[in-house]
Parts: structure tokens; C-alpha cells; sequence
């Protein structure tokens, strides 16, 4: 009997392969990564044991994915197609590496997940295994079995007694963790539908919103966040404020169609509280601290870097170097940007940093103006001469 380690996450997919891979031979040992999806993990373990697992490990790794991959990604200023922050995507090499760790430990033969062929998941896990534990056999049963439909899978867990919380009535895909939430399938397949409010979690209904704008300000060191309308906080509690904060305004939401890896396009739902906050403060404190040169270089990295997040290559060495370049860029993002939140809407009202470039004098136009006018003509005249015709 071949011993294998199964990325557990309690739901339809994976509900589904520990009785499926028993039937062919195998020794499942689950992993749970708890990322702060909100489950009740004694109630997962027991349904991975009756499921069929010989085993269950329950991980707590909500610290470790804010700190350690959201921090980062932040810091590289990674949204995806320019919308999404990645959450869901982050917390893949996370998961991937503890299950690697544990086969490791259990002496296991192979390494499994619940990923579908269509999707980006299955490539986040299977590159970890294959970095991390080149030599283990990866399985992928949704790629292979015979369920057709997510109906069929529904059909399959209720005839070996595994409960489920998917319905056929809603029969929605959803991933949530402490920093996001992505939601698919369903009546959200059709790009034409407005996403249905039962949905959504994290955010209240816009309109239903509180009819006054609440303010908050986040502090960074080093274009890392500190603190939240004053209050030092450590990363991950951080993170539970805003969320707490701009999901009340209803601030958040993502409805976009992107390009998957393996080349289709998918309609997808995000809900980002504080991830939407944080990506919006800490490029207005780049905006006031950073020369102009460094600000439009980071562009072109942040969109490098939010595609290897997203195509699974968080482990790669081109990674790291960009890690690297980011600690050296962000050394002067410190300081304090004042948000508004209202009815779904972010916007920044202010900002300070006492690295700050921005020069009153330099920039006003009323009494105390220092800039040389008299210079713009020559300046000019130079700037035009490669666009001139000389003889």
C-alpha cells in the first residue's frame, strides 16, 4: 500500500478523492492548512477520518501566509491583470510546502491535491512538490476520475456517507483565507450575471453601507504595515482590523474576467478588504517618498512579479532576486496615509512621511514659490531638439 499526503481542505473536490483513492490501494494522510477560512477544524479532522484518512495534521498558518507571502507580494505592489491581490494564490506555496515537509517527515511515496485541470491551482502545488520533492509521485485525481460534473461529485460523497456543504441549487467554488476570498462557478460562469449577494462575506452590500465615510490611517515602516489609526499591530491582526473595518464600508469587491495560465479565460469573484487598503496606501507612500525613476521601474517589476505568484512560481530563483530588489526599494516607505472608506469606494485624503520628496515651495503656486521659472524656457528648448529638423 503506496502512503501518500493529500492537501485536505474539507471541501467538495477533496471530500471526494480520500474514499476514491482508498478504493484503489492507498494510505491517505491529510494535511489542513488553516489559513483563516473560518472552518471548525475539529469537525474537518473528523470528516478526513471517517472519510477514510489514516492520519490528519491541522497546521496554523495564518501568520506565516500574511507575513511571510502577503507582506512580500504587497511590498512588490503584486495585483494580478491589475485587480486581483493574489490572496488565494499566495496561500498555495504555503500549503504546498508544509505538505511537502510532512510526506518528508511520514516517509510518504507521493504527494496529492485537489486541483482541477482548468484551473492555475494544480500548477501553484505541483512546482512546490517538484522543487521541494523532486523524487515523490504527484496525483491529481480530478484530472483523471470519472466525475463529469461537480452534481456527479455531490452524487459520489453522499454514496460513501461523506457529508458536503455544496449544493446543486449553489453550487459555487469558494476559497477563502485571512487576506481574501475568490469565488466561482455557477450562475457566476455567465459573465453577463450580477454576482448574487448571498455570495459575498467579507463585504457588506455597498448600498447598505453606513451613509458616513469612516477614516482610517495606516502606518508603514519600511513599506511594511504597522499600525491602524495610530495602533501599533503585528501583521496578521493588522490585516483582521482592516478587513473588519473596510468590509463594514463595503470596500473590496473584484468582479473580472482573467487569464488563467493554462490559457482560457474564467470569470472570477474576489472579496479584499484589507488587502484593497493596503495596496492603495503604501503606493501613495512610494508616490511620496520614492524619485520618479524608481516609481515607473516598479511597475514593470510588480507586474513580473504578480504573474510568477499567479502562475505558481513563487519558489523560482528570479523570485528571490525580486524579494531582494523590493527590501532595497521600499528602505524610505515609511509613513501614514489617511483613507476614506465609502460604500464600497477607497479613496486616499492624505499622506505623510518624514522621508517625503513633495516640496511645498517648491510646488506652490501663491507666496514662498522657490522654483525658477526663468529656467523652463532653455529647458524647453533643449527637451524639443531631438524632434527637430536641423540642416
Amino acid at each position: 500500500m503506496k502512503k501518500v499526503v493529500l492537501a485536505y481542505s474539507g471541501g467538495l473536490d477533496t471530500s471526494c478523492i480520500i474514499p476514491w483513492l482508498k478504493d484503489r490501494g492507498y494510505e491517505i494522510i491529510a494535511v489542513v492548512g488553516d489559513v483563516g477560512q473560518g472552518d471548525d477544524f475539529s469537525k474537518v479532522k473528523a470528516k478526513a477520518i471517517k472519510s477514510g484518512a489514516s492520519k490528519v495534521y491541522c497546521l496554523n498558518l495564518q501568520q506565516e501566509l500574511i507575513e511571510d507571502y502577503a507582506i512580500p507580494a504587497l511590498k512588490a505592489g503584486a495585483l494580478y491583470e491589475g485587480k486581483y491581490n493574489l490572496a488565494c494564490a499566495l496561500s498555495r506555496p504555503l500549503i504546498a510546502d508544509h505538505q511537502v515537509q510532512i510526506a518528508k517527515k511520514e516517509k510518504a511515496d507521493g504527494l496529492v491535491h485537489g486541483c482541477t485541470g482548468k484551473g492555475n491551482d494544480q500548477v501553484r502545488f505541483e512546482v512546490t512538490y517538484r522543487l521541494k520533492a523532486p523524487g515523490l509521485e504527484v496525483l491529481a485525481p480530478v484530472r483523471v476520475w470519472e466525475f463529469k460534473s461537480r452534481d456527479e461529485e455531490i452524487d459520489y460523497a453522499k454514496k460513501k456517507g461523506v457529508p458536503v456543504d455544496a449544493s446543486k441549487k449553489k453550487p459555487y467554488s469558494i476559497d477563502t483565507n485571512v487576506y481574501g476570498r475568490a469565488m466561482e462557478s455557477g450562475v457566476l460562469e455567465d459573465p453577463m450575471v450580477e454576482p448574487p449577494e448571498d455570495i459575498f462575506y467579507m463585504t457588506v452590500d455597498p448600498r447598505k453601507a453606513p451613509n458616513k465615510p469612516a477614516y482610517v490611517e495606516v502606518g508603514f515602516e519600511k513599506g511594511v504595515p504597522v499600525s491602524v489609526n495610530g495602533k501599533k499591530m503585528a501583521p496578521l491582526p493588522l490585516v483582521l482590523k482592516l478587513n473588519e473595518i473596510a468590509g463594514k464600508n463595503g470596500v473590496g469587491r473584484v468582479d473580472m474576467i482573467e487569464n488563467r495560465l493554462v490559457g482560457i479565460k474564467s470569470r472570477e469573484l474576489y472579496e479584499n478588504p484589507a488587502g484593497t487598503v493596503l495596496h492603495l496606501a503604501i503606493r501613495e507612500i512610494e508616490s511620496l517618498v520614492l524619485d520618479r525613476d524608481s516609481l515607473r521601474f516598479k511597475e514593470l517589476l510588480s507586474q513580473k512579479y504578480a504573474e510568477l505568484t499567479y502562475n505558481g512560481l513563487w519558489w523560482t530563483p528570479l523570485k528571490a532576486q525580486m524579494d531582494a530588489f523590493f527590501n532595497k526599494y521600499h528602505e524610505h516607505t515609511t509613513g501614514t496615509v489617511r483613507i476614506k472608506l465609502y460604500k464600497g469606494t477607497a479613496t486616499v485624503v492624505g499622506r505623510k512621511s518624514p522621508y517625503s520628496r513633495y516640496s511645498e515651495k517648491m510646488a506652490t503656486y501663491g507666496k514662498g514659490d522657490k522654483f525658477d521659472q526663468s529656467l523652463a524656457e532653455g529647458f524647453i528648448k533643449l527637451w524639443t531638439v531631438p524632434f527637430e529638423k536641423h540642416s
